[in-house]
């Protein structure tokens, strides 16, 4: 099976005759500073293309189907239940999420009215998905028909949801919401915003070429760098809407992905190490907010005395990355998925998002959760030789740090889990994967 845009030109070339589009780059997007690109020999190429896991939209009604325990599964339908109802009542009269927050997106037309803000509308349209994922009949309902209308507003003519800089982000977040909604009445907005994300993704269309780091990845937009975090939101979205990994831009992904793992022998990259992990961006050099943490500077630029500069891997960066490297069809034998599972092993935790500490623990516990049942994992056995149920233990660390109010919230403030609809959205999220359906 192709693997690759150009073997995929090659073949149409064998079976029709026709000559191949050109793969010459565009010239360079205004966008990108090339000072800000490094050129290194880009990753092998996977051997076959395997098709994941296909994505399921709703958790399970029959336990039987789920790995746990009868109680297990309960308590998680409780909580998802009692947060479900929560996060109801944080709802807005105009239909979202967040609406408050001050993030806005730019506009070319003054007199045009306001769309909602970018963050708004990306927590609502995850704010429908963990609510037609525990109760599909929820689609029809007033609150979730309200939800639809808010993010509607914010849909543009081009395919995307408007986010100014935080466009990617936001039209994942809408497509991979509006993909498990049983209703034609959406699968418009579906393909174009699909069509929307493979346009944008940086490749030859914004005059890059696969040797550079910033080939075939998706970030905040305003001169900003692709990163790892909006790379697997695509990706998830292709995903989530059916696209099979043969797809173009699944394989230009995965060269962006693949750069962005601590594994020498298929990263060239100078601060490549070996432990399997994977940073927030290789792109302009590479950065890891684990190396932040560790005082050592985002870029490693200030490194332990007598050591050479590198970049920490981190644990919702190594889920993202892993469960990206499937969606994108690497086989699990595969030297980088076979690594990023032993990065997982070593560091096996639901107490803190490893290398981060309590930041960000809600978006690694739904990262945790989306790539091992990818994976199609049932007992993970850690470094010390541990088994694990992974469903079984997520799901009594997430219910226990539920509020009496059915809300969750983290503590440690960053990228918005100090807001109890943000928190509480990827608690529920990670709980639904817990109890899909096992194939």
């Amino acid at each position: 099976m192709p693997t690759h845009p150009i073997a995929l030109m090659l073949v149409a070339v064998i079976l029709t005759g026709d000559e191949p589009p050109s793969t010459q780059p565009a010239p360079l997007d205004p966008r990108v500073d090339p000072a800000r690109i490094t050129e290194i020999d880009p990753p092998p190429l996977p051997e076959q293309v395997v098709l994941p896991l296909p994505p399921d939209h709703h958790i399970a009604t029959d336990p039987a189907r789920v790995p746990v325990a009868r109680a297990s599964f309960e308590a998680a339908r409780t909580a998802i239940g009692r947060g479900a109802g929560a996060l109801r009542r944080l709802q807005s009269a105009e239909g979202g999420w967040l609406v408050d927050s001050r993030v806005t997106p730019s506009s070319t037309d003054p007199l045009a009215p306001a769309p909602p803000s970018p963050v708004a509308v990306a927590v609502t349209a995850l704010a429908v998905k963990t609510l037609v994922q525990a109760d599909p009949a929820a689609a029809s309902s007033e609150d979730v028909r309200r939800a639809l209308a808010f993010i509607d507003r914010a849909r543009r003519a081009d395919g995307a949801f408007e986010g100014g800089s935080m466009t990617n982000y936001v039209t994942s977040s809408v497509v991979s919401a509006l993909s498990g909604l049983d209703e034609l009445a959406f699968r418009d907005r579906v393909d174009d915003g699909v069509r929307w994300l493979q346009e944008s993704q940086w490749d030859e269309g914004e005059g890059l070429r696969p040797e550079q780091d910033w080939y075939g990845g998706a970030g905040y937009g305003n001169r900003g760098r692709p990163d790892l975090s909006n790379t697997q939101m695509m990706l998830e979205a292709m995903y989530d809407a059916g696209l099979s990994p043969d797809e173009p831009a699944f394989q230009r992904a995965l060269a962006f992905v693949s750069r962005a793992q601590n594994l020498r022998s298929t990263n060239a990259a100078s601060w490549a190490g070996t432990d399997g992990g994977f940073v927030y961006t290789p792109a302009g050099g590479g950065e890891s907010f684990a190396s932040e943490h560790a005082g050592e500077g985002r870029y490693g630029e200030s490194p332990p005395a007598g050591v050479g500069r590198s970049l920490r891997s981190y644990g919702s960066m190594t889920y993202a990355g892993f469960k990206s490297l499937l969606y994108a069809g690497l086989s699990p034998d595969d030297v980088r998925v076979r690594a990023a599972f032993d990065w997982i092993r070593r560091h096996w935790t639901f107490d803190e998002n490893p290398g981060l500490g309590r930041q960000g623990l809600y978006y690694y516990y739904h990262a945790m959760a989306r790539a091992l049942r990818v994976g199609q994992q049932t007992v993970i056995t850690d470094n010390d030789g541990t088994p694990h149920n992974w469903r079984e233990e997520l799901i009594t660390a997430v219910t226990k740090r539920q509020g009496e109010s059915g809300l969750w919230r983290n503590d440690a403030d960053r990228w918005l889990e100090g807001e109890e609809a943000m928190a509480t959205i990827f608690a529920l999220l990670a709980l639904e994967e817990a109890i899909k359906p096992a194939r």
